[in-house]
């Protein structure tokens, strides 16, 4: 039979004081004693032996059970409990570490919670339905958007499928996309994001709708706006000198001698209404084109002999070429040159009213882009805030279509552009492209 601790604590007080005792009670009984005197110091010595051997065994037991209850009561998440520290001892050290650890314990478990409650605040206030799934695709958590979305309470929700909840195929495919669907709460356009996460060692998704339906009507009813609004300023700026010329025409013609001043002032009111007519028609086709931009046909396109060729097209004034290496990217050759002719003739056109013929064009590899630089050195920008604005134009014969169409060329094939003024004047085109895996191998010096 194996002894438990306490056992062999017990048995080991016993047999350090059996040497002692044995040896006593030996001198006691060969000894020229009484039997009285024998007895009595037999009884003494026995007791007293086993005393200290059950004081030992209490002693060394009882700081045990008593450090068992305190574990205890921190595994139960009872933090309250503290052990008493009698002296400055090893047992006193194990004591102090223990009543520590359930000191850093509660604090962890407020802050815990504090994070707890935080976090529910947060998912019950934000506008986005939010769901996790374990590795059955289980529901187990869902936010108040989520309850609105599925039109029940979340103790009806936990504990069904994906499938069931209609969300199965947001599990699947692309971490982001975006759908129409109808919900038994809701019904609109929605963005999904996916994510996974690991709780208690098992993988488990995240799933965030969010409506954008209101996002997209907003978008949409300020495009409108904003079309209307420069489709009114254009109409307007044509039909009024047509108005006004058609009814002194009108008055011209209803006279029955027409003077010679009279007929040439006839012919000067035709070519103004044609002169508006033709600026309507150009309108409409600047439009046309900025409305109907086809998707880029990317290919392999090297940079500098398409910067060569787009510098080689300005005959106004030279433009000066840094000293770049040669790239290669996937692009649509004719719209990235289109791209190209607008920067760099909006920076000879701001180079030449400033009286200046500084204009620069380089290109650099930025981390995985491409990035193409077109300076000047002109006024700059006067109002950043219209820059792409369609139709906005501060020139005389601008149509006001140039740098919105490169910023939809440049978005179509991925990329940014971004003008800004230069600190020691002129203006600033940064085109960024994104690169191909490989492009930046093998780059040689121009």
């Amino acid at each position: 039979m194996k002894l438990t601790h306490e056992g062999r604590l017990g048995l080991m007080a016993f047999a350090a004081g059996l040497p002692g005792s044995s040896v006593a009670l030996i001198i006691l009984w060969t000894g020229d004693y009484t039997p009285k005197v024998q007895w009595t110091l037999t009884v003494f010595i026995v007791c007293l032996w086993w005393g200290f051997a059950l004081a030992v065994h209490e002693r060394t037991v009882l700081p045990l059970q008593t450090l068992a209850n305190l574990l205890e009561a921190l595994r139960e998440g009872d933090y309250s409990i503290r052990a008493r520290v009698l002296a400055n001892d090893a047992l006193g050290d194990v004591m102090t570490e223990v009543n520590a650890l359930g000191t850093l314990l509660r604090t962890q478990r407020f802050d815990a919670v504090d994070a707890g409650a935080l976090l529910q605040k947060i998912l019950g206030e934000v506008d986005l339905a939010v769901f996790t799934f374990d590795q059955d695709e289980i529901l187990q958590l869902v936010n108040p958007a989520g309850e609105r979305m599925m039109a029940q309470t979340a103790t009806r929700l936990l504990g069904r499928t994906a499938t069931d909840l209609g969300l199965a195929d947001c599990l699947e495919g692309e971490p982001l996309q975006t759908f129409e669907r109808s919900f038994p709460g809701q019904i609109g356009r929605w963005q999904c994001r996916r994510g996974t996460f690991r709780e208690a060692g098992l993988p488990h998704k995240l799933l965030v709708l969010a409506d954008v339906s209101k996002a997209l009507r907003d978008e949409e009813r300020l495009a409108w706006q904003r079309l209307v609004r420069v489709l009114a300023h254009e109409l307007n700026n044509s039909l009024a000198p047509i108005k006004s010329t058609a009814s002194t025409l009108a008055g011209l013609l209803r006279r029955d001698n027409l003077h010679d001043t009279w007929r040439e002032d006839t012919q000067k009111g035709l070519g103004i209404i044609a002169d508006r007519c033709d600026s309507l028609h150009r309108f409409v086709v600047a439009y046309s084109r900025l409305a109907r931009l086809p998707e880029p046909q990317m290919h392999p396109l090297a940079i500098a002999p398409l910067v060569r060729r787009v510098v080689a097209l300005e005959t106004r004034q030279a433009v000066h070429i840094e000293p770049s290496n040669e790239i290669s990217i996937e692009a649509d050759r004719a719209q990235l040159e289109q791209l190209l002719i607008n920067l760099v003739k909006n920076a000879v056109e701001a180079s030449q009213e400033n009286d200046g013929d500084d204009v620069r064009v380089g290109w650099r590899i930025q981390g995985p882009y491409l990035v193409v630089v077109v300076r000047d050195d002109g006024p700059g920008i006067a109002n950043p805030k219209n820059l792409f604005v369609p139709f906005f134009t501060t020139k005389q014969k601008g149509t006001g279509i140039g740098l919105a169409l490169s910023r939809q060329i440049a978005e179509a094939h991925g990329g940014v552009l971004h003008l800004s003024n230069r600190e020691e004047g002129g203006c600033e085109a940064n085109l960024r492209l994104p690169l191909p895996d490989d492009a930046g191998r093998g780059a040689l010096h121009v």
